[in-house]
């Protein structure tokens, strides 16, 4: 561009991000800093900023030149994601003649690993696990050459001096040689029913074929992943839509060049095994996104199970030793590569909100790109996050780079891995940090390392404070607004579990106006997977301590059969042992969903209501009903007591469990959108904020986000982060930016009385 238009000078990468040097005249100049923000710009580029001054004329300066990359200096530049192949090097792989014809690792400028395989930054060659690879002749003209789409790819490689793939058996042993004669050796195994672990971009996936349901069985055996979802990956739109229904917007989003896994709904009809995506009424789609996907799907094969490669609630595999040693006893083969990965990154996860997309899991294809907020702040944070669906951030100046999705940290491999990425991405973006952030829960495994850490602050930030801070964070907002934060459990400030939340939040602080009612949950940690817990409590809640157990023994001997077992229940709750108080949504959804007779237990995280919403039936307006109590200091509290009446009494009439899962969701939204309302007498606030695992419920979501419009409120919810704990270390982030008190809890009790 500064050679068309006359200029000359120097362009260099640093560790800010890009330094253009030019010289020319004034008009000449003007017109290229226009036109570097415009269309000119390549596939991948965004410019966030773009600062511009005058420097004295460098003499005898006459052409324009690329500088080598300057590392020195704090890294403020950012490391791009992980990215699917582009068309232009697809048609290459599959054009005879070109000297990367049926290359899999075939990449360019607009595609390929990125975050992957960087190891530092300045995002050069050197500091990437392509360090090991010498480039040919060929493939470093390319690299050097301005005008070349391969200029400065750092992975670019082909098959006389790049990676390579084979196929090995379960003990390592290399048992294909060549890149065609592997290929068609995996995918012969993959068509007669076997499990392939297939190393990709951040990982490996286990593979099998989605249409030969005594090949999903094993692989669910195998896994030990007995009832979660699989992912599937398809080669083309046209393939997904045999099965699924594919939107406009859901295509384009499957098509973009982060290549997500997208959730769509189930299209009668299609010859998926039912065991890949049971209880659920969607299926989870991709599209090939790396090279070597795309050459297998060539023949034969219609959809493939991509699953994670990993034991359930273990980490990703990403090593090839690590793949023999953990998977040795799943994966009949391994298709092999070696290409190191420096940074295994699961893929990202998309559903549809009112018909927008909106991020369930944040890896691949999004991290690590920041959140950027409009103001900077001198503190350093770095921001723990929670103990489910993990995620934790650092911060710089006015922006948060959060991680991508870790995991649960009661594996003892993942925790290893939490803290291990913690390393990695503070070296990789030289993040120090002044401030820690983290849950209040004592027990909670993020926070005991939060605290271990060498910060001169913490500050305490509340689970449910957290969520709402999160969606202001990415909607660059400060609040205050009115929050509905719902999900399964969370560390109260008055010690108990709360759960369902009406607060009035800023980054600076929050009050707690509303919740839903407290009810006795029996049974501690089992109580998140046994229904038959939160409904004994739900309904002595509604009928009367003993009443409910009694009247209800017909439901409940249902749902449980061992009479002992709840005998123990029911004395748990009589006597109050290893009973809490709490004002869990997540459990109530639990305890519908058993009512209604989907089955008694959680075989992982939030199948029951998972299942409650895939039945609900369209097209119902009416509700059950709920009562609002306001307290003599002003709470307010969403009381179910009679909903459940109704909702038992529907299930022993045999009501359709469709019918009833409709009126419970409408029963639900309605209530929370009263709460707010009741929130907007008290404060005036016309802007309410959703966040939490609850609004992971599309149905639910919906019918909220109209409610509360249809009351004139503005709605912001999550989009680009998870509304599940996922997006808690955000919100801890931004809060800990703006926090002003050392070892800072707001409790709720007067923060925004202080300010009028």
């Amino acid at each position: 561009m500064a050679r068309s238009l006359g200029l000359s000078g120097t362009v260099r990468n640093d560790t800010r991000g890009v330094t253009v040097e030019l010289q020319g005249g004034r008009n000449a100049v003007y017109a290229f800093i226009e036109r570097i923000k415009g269309p000119d710009l390549p596939p991948l580029a965004r410019i966030d900023s773009c600062d511009a001054a005058e420097v004295d004329p460098v003499e005898g300066e006459t052409a324009f030149n690329i500088e080598a990359s300057d590392g020195s200096g704090p890294p403020e530049s950012e490391v791009s994601p992980d990215v699917a192949a582009c068309a232009d090097c697809l048609a290459e792989m599959g054009r005879a003649g070109d000297f990367r014809f049926r290359y899999p690792f075939i990449n360019c400028t607009n595609c390929g690993p990125r975050y992957s395989i960087v190891k530092t930054i300045p995002y050069d060659r050197p500091n990437t696990t392509m360090s090991a690879f010498s480039m040919c002749r060929r493939c470093a003209a390319q690299y050097h050459n301005a005008a070349d789409r391969r200029f400065h790819a750092q992975p670019v490689a082909c098959g006389k001096c790049g990676p390579r793939i084979w196929l090995a058996d379960g003990k390592g042993a290399a048992v294909t040689a060549g890149t065609d004669d592997t290929i068609e050796a995996a995918r012969r195994l993959l068509f007669d029913g076997k499990v392939v672990a297939i190393k990709g971009i951040g990982g490996f996936h286990l593979a099998a074929n989605a249409l030969d349901a005594a090949a999903v069985r094993r692989l669910r055996q195998r896994k030990k992943r007995d009832h979660k979802p699989f992912a599937m990956m398809a080669a083309s739109l046209e393939k997904i839509m045999k099965h699924a229904e594919v939107s406009e917007e859901a295509g384009r989003i499957l098509q973009d060049p982060r290549a997500p896994i997208v959730l769509l709904p189930k299209k009668a009809g299609s010859s998926i095994a039912g065991d890949v995506a049971a209880g659920v009424n969607t299926f989870a789609f991709m599209l090939c996104y790396a090279p070597l996907h795309h050459m297998l799907f060539e023949k034969d094969i219609d959809v493939l199970v991509m699953t994670s490669g990993n034991i359930s609630d273990e980490p990703l595999v990403c090593g090839n030793d690590e793949a023999l040693s953990r998977l040795a006893g799943v994966a009949d083969a391994f298709l092999m590569n070696d290409r190191d990965i420096y940074r295994r990154v699961d893929d990202s996860i998309v559903h549809f909100i009112t018909g927008e997309p909106v991020l369930l899991r944040r890896a691949r294809g999004y991290v690590p790109e920041p959140v950027t907020l409009d103001k900077t702040s001198p503190r350093r944070v770095f921001a723990a996050g929670a103990d489910l669906k993990n995620t934790f951030c650092f911060t710089s100046r006015n922006r948060i780079f959060c991680s991508e999705h870790i995991g649960d940290l009661a594996d003892g491999r993942t925790f290893r891995h939490y803290e291990n990425s913690i390393v990695h991405m503070r070296q990789l973006f030289d993040a120090g940090f002044d401030v820690v952030a983290c849950d209040l829960h004592p027990g909670y495994l993020s926070r005991r390392h939060a605290l271990s850490l060498p910060a001169g602050r913490v500050v305490d930030v509340q689970h449910h404070w957290a969520h709402v801070a999160g969606v202001l964070a990415e909607h660059d907002s400060e609040g205050p607004v009115i929050g509905l934060a719902c999900d399964g459990t969370g560390y109260g400030t008055d010690g108990r579990i709360w759960g369902c939340e009406c607060l009035v939040a800023s980054l600076e602080g929050f009050d707690r106006l509303g919740h839903l009612d407290y009810y006795p949950l029996p049974g501690g940690d089992a109580a998140a997977k046994e229904a038959i817990r939160p409904l004994i409590g739900l309904l002595s809640k509604a009928f009367g301590k003993e009443c409910g157990i009694e009247r209800c023994k017909w439901l409940l001997e249902r749902i449980e059969p061992d009479g002992e077992k709840r005998r123990v229940i029911a004395e748990q709750l009589y006597r109050g042992v290893n009973t809490v108080e709490t004002s869990s949504l997540g459990r109530v959804f639990d305890a519908a969903a058993a009512a209604a007779g989907l089955g008694g237990r959680n075989h992982f995280d939030a199948q029951l209501p998972m299942a409650l919403e895939a039945i609900a039936a369209g097209g119902i307006e009416e509700a059950y009903a709920f009562e609002l109590h306001r307290d003599p200091d002003g709470m307010v509290r969403l009381d179910l007591g009679v909903m459940f009446l109704h909702l038992v009494e529907d299930a022993r009439r045999h009501r359709d469990p469709a019918v009833i899962s409709a009126l419970f969701h409408n029963c639900l939204a309605k209530g929370l959108a009263a709460m707010a309302e009741a929130a907007r007498e008290n404060t005036g606030i016309e802007e309410v904020a959703i966040s939490g695992g609850v609004f992971c419920n599309r149905y639910l979501t919906g019918r909220l986000i109209e409610f509360l419009k249809r009351a004139g409120f503005r709605v912001l919810f999550n989009r680009l982060f998870p509304a599940n704990d996922g997006g808690i270390a955000l919100g801890q982030a931004a809060v800990a930016m703006r926090a002003r008190a050392d070892r800072a809890t707001h409790n709720g009790s007067n923060f925004f009385k202080d300010r009028g």
